[in-house]
């Protein structure tokens, strides 16, 4: 266990984002299956006395399945609509897993506004930081029925970061389904070798551009990551298929990619 990784134990507030791909099965429908693990991971870390901040993705996956459509709408309006009757339907499937646990869970959805005018962010991290001091659970999304330029792949990477910053985490956990950041990875099967530690000087983003601009979303969550590292923030990188990832994480454990804070808090 080397010191970078020990330290993550020591995180009181964490933020983790959750990939459609880590909670919808192979026909984009939410996988009731894979949130309980993760809702179970999450409780984990608060028996530990740790907070948690979900950025859940998914609305869309619910949506597909609950109007019964062959597969993810292309059309903006219809992934628009898609959302609007799916965000329902997933706060009931989490509201469902972390009621066994009776944990109070609380639903936010944002825009790039919330962030970008100072009265809106601010009323959004004190409303945060209530939910926090009452225990709950907040689980984040955009608000895609309204944002359409927000329905594209990666960008509740982005918004986690936004949340991570906000919130003032210690930690942020991006949930996916590689194991990581790779060098010389192709979707032909070659995974290279995996990168499992980064510093604000290493330049990952071109293994990323050169070999599978898209795979998994990561060139997004390397920037997400360059985002909350600058505040301070380290971030990891890993596979939410990865038993008890997120406590396995705070243990130390080398799993996925862990990017450095660049400087102290």
């Amino acid at each position: 266990m080397n010191k970078e990784r020990k330290r993550l134990a020591k995180a009181k507030r964490i933020v983790v984002k959750i990939g459609t791909s880590s909670i919808t099965d192979e026909n984009h429908r939410l996988d009731p299956e894979k949130i309980g693990r993760l809702v179970s991971n999450v409780m984990g870390l608060r028996a530990r006395g740790k907070e948690v901040i979900i950025v859940s993705s998914g609305a869309i996956g619910a949506g597909v399945g609950r109007l019964n459509l062959s597969g993810r709408p292309k059309e903006i309006s219809a992934l628009q609509a898609t959302a609007a009757v799916g965000q329902s339907m997933l706060m009931q499937v989490y509201s469902k897993y972390f009621g066994e646990y009776q944990q109070p869970v609380a639903q936010i959805l944002l825009t790039a506004e919330d962030f970008n005018d100072l009265k809106r962010y601010r009323n959004f991290k004190n409303m945060l930081a209530t939910l926090m001091s009452w225990g709950v659970v907040p689980i984040v999304n955009e608000n895609d029925s309204v944002a359409s330029e927000e329905i594209k792949l990666g960008d509740n990477d982005i918004l986690s970061a936004y949340v991570a910053i906000g919130a003032s985490a210690d930690l942020l956990v991006i949930l996916t389904d590689v194991d990581g950041l790779y060098m010389g990875y192709s979707k032909e099967g070659n995974h290279g070798r995996i990168i499992r530690t980064v510093n604000g000087s290493t330049n990952v983003e071109r293994y990323v551009a050169k070999a599978s601009r898209g795979f998994g979303g990561m060139l997004t969550k390397i920037k997400a990551a360059r985002m909350a590292t600058k505040k301070g923030i380290p971030v990891v990188i890993a596979s939410s298929s990865e038993p008890r990832v997120l406590e396995r994480i705070l243990d130390g454990e080398e799993i996925g990619t862990l990017f450095l804070p660049e400087r102290k808090r």
